[in-house]
């Protein structure tokens, strides 16, 4: 444990700085008054805005050598730069932050700032010591014993490797997440490589969360609440697991992200393009850690509607670039390592090289993948009609599970029957309805509809295409509480009036079994994640993280150089390497193993 918390806090000061630099200049040459929105000048925003950059600087770095030692000291060198060149604005912010101060617009030698929040700040150091606690120890996921592991390792080491897919095809499955876990492994100081990065995103999701105490002190409940409850329920269920380095967890606490800051957003009336446009990077970025979720990227039709309806020609071209620039890497490394721009996908077939995974292959782990989503393992079936296979993995499903697809089905039903609605009134031009009210409040403007189409676009999307619960859960969480979540907004606390206050009558006795059945969640949730740490406690890692399992293995040799394998099944850890599932048959692209791989033809 302690070892992450030492880990955490390099993250945390190194992304933090990365992400306050990169800001400054964002915002210095776009159009945005900062102490308009404090959305963007949260503490959690400067996080994640460094966290975004510093993965897309160590996948280009991963391109030139491996990400280690080197890669550290010119992220500490540039962090230190960030730090001179800035320091007395940067001083303000860092005092503004640590005092829990709200405002944005305070600052400037100690004046402008209330007293620090201690109720606050105690919260935040009891998240920090939990989940540093739950990052230390877990269960290791199958698939980090299967490839997460060796993936990792292989960026530590050599970076990018020409056709590495070939030596195990589930190494083609490039994600960010993969170069942000080698960036702060800390295996070039000899010891073990640790796999924190997880469990530090699931910390700073557990702290964005935190305002739903706020809410139920006020007795009103906005939609981006619910977001934060299901971002909860997620949170408590991974508790154990965090400490492995998946993708999938990366991804659905990205996408968490995402959406909660546009809810906030939204609610807040923000009429600034550029906090929605920084989500819709952060949105590029989800995609390069799993392609799956890039129906993500529906969200830039707000933006780029409003740029183009106002001819921001200018503003275009430097979104475009932002776009651009972090989705590159992640390309070229695809390329590189596959010989696909998009693996597995072969429909996209711009390169011909001689590392390129062959077609056959890459079209079969695709269907692999569809049909393993489905529940079943007959790859030959892949094209089975959705209502034969649908009912069989419904079956399949936990209770919980069960419900949360029901509710999200019912949801985009709804959404579908609010769209109309809208429709039908907008062509009518109706007023003094309650849908217009709410429209007036934001709850159904443009900006609020669009993360709803978009979770529902993306719920649907996994559904028809590989529902597999770890995939997807969090547009099954999402979809359900968005829209829902709006509608009681909308019904509840928005009375006819339009005023955002609470009112008397049947609206006040909805607004508290809301309130009583959000906290009988909490305290569900909270008496299960208290019960699961009691059950595994074990008096372990403390000092250090847990590693990586690793199996027993044999080696076997290709062109001289030794290579390993699972003895039984397909899993081999980190310390077997380099390694695949079975023996695999390899040409050589030079005399090393960081030169390359090219399959038997």
């Amino acid at each position: 444990m302690l070892s992450v918390i030492f880990i955490w806090l390099y993250i945390g000061i190194t992304t933090f700085l990365v992400g306050y630099g990169v800001l400054r200049v964002v915002t210095r040459h776009l159009p945005y008054y900062a102490h308009a929105c404090p959305v963007i000048q949260s503490a959690d925003a400067y996080f994640m805005c460094g966290l975004v950059c510093v993965t897309v600087y160590a996948q280009f770095f991963s391109l030139f050598a491996g990400v280690g030692f080197m890669a550290n000291l010119i992220l500490c060198v540039l962090c230190t730069l960030t730090a001179l060149v800035d320091r007395r604005a940067l001083a303000a912010t860092v005092r503004r932050l640590v005092m829990f101060d709200e405002s944005v617009s305070g600052g400037g030698e100690g004046k402008g700032y209330g007293k620090p929040d201690i109720r606050r700040f105690c919260a935040v150091l009891t998240l920090f010591l939990l989940f540093a606690y739950g990052a230390s120890r877990g269960m290791i996921h199958y698939d980090t014993g299967l490839y997460h592991a060796q993936s990792i390792r292989w960026i530590e080491e050599y970076g990018v490797v020409k056709g590495l897919g070939n030596l195990h095809c589930r190494l083609a499955y490039n994600s960010s997440s993969f170069a942000l876990s080698a960036l702060y492994s800390m295996a070039f100081l000899g010891g073990q490589s640790f796999h924190c990065a997880a469990g530090w995103l699931a910390f700073l999701l557990a702290v964005v969360c935190l305002p739903i105490g706020k809410s139920l002190r006020a007795g009103r409940f906005r939609t981006s609440d619910f977001a934060r409850l299901m971002c909860v329920y997620y949170l408590v269920n991974i508790f154990d697991e965090m400490v492995s380095p998946a993708s999938d967890y990366f991804m659905v606490l990205v996408a968490f992200y995402i959406v909660i800051k546009w809810l906030e957003l939204a609610e807040s009336g923000e009429r600034t393009i550029l906090p929605y446009g920084l989500l819709c990077m952060l949105g590029v970025f989800l995609m390069t850690v799993k392609l799956s979720a890039a129906l993500i990227l529906l969200l830039t039709l707000y933006p780029a509607g409003r740029l183009v309806r106002e001819k921001k020609w200018k503003e275009t071209g430097a979104y475009l670039a932002l776009g651009f620039v972090t989705a590159l890497p992640f390309f070229i490394r695809n390329v590189l390592i596959s010989g696909w721009l998009v693996y597995p996908f072969t429909q996209i077939d711009l390169f011909d090289v001689v590392w390129k995974i062959p077609k056959g292959i890459a079209d079969y782990d695709a269907r692999e993948i569809q049909v393993w989503g489905r529940g079943y393992t007959d790859v030959t079936q892949f094209d089975m009609p959705v209502r034969k296979w649908l009912p069989g993995w419904f079956g399949t499903l936990a209770g919980s599970d069960k419900v949360l697809v029901t509710a999200a089905a019912a949801a985009v039903a709804v959404l579908l029957a609010e769209t109309v609605y809208l429709i039908r009134i907008r062509n009518k031009k109706r007023r003094a309805v309650p849908a217009v009210v709410a429209a007036r409040n934001g709850v159904m403007s443009p900006v609020f509809l669009t993360v709803q189409g978009t979770v529902a676009a993306s719920f649907l999307f996994w559904l028809c295409t590989s529902p597999l619960i770890r995939y997807g859960c969090v547009w099954v969480y999402l979809t359900a509480a968005v829209v829902f979540g709006g509608v009681c907004e909308a019904a509840v606390y928005l009375p006819a009036g339009g005023r955002r206050e609470r009112c008397g009558g049947w609206r006040l006795a909805a607004g508290r079994v809301v309130s009583a059945a959000v906290i009988l969640i909490l305290v569900y949730k909270g008496f299960a994640l208290a019960r699961e740490i009691a059950g595994s406690y074990v008096n372990d890692y403390w000092l250090v993280q847990k590693d990586y399992e690793n199996y027993e293995t044999r080696s076997y040799e290709i062109e001289g150089l030794t290579f390993y394998c699972p003895v039984e099944g397909d899993q081999v850890g980190y310390n077997s390497f380099p390694s695949s599932p079975q023996e695999a048959e390899l040409v050589l692209l030079g005399e090393g193993i960081g030169d390359g791989f090219e399959a038997v033809r």
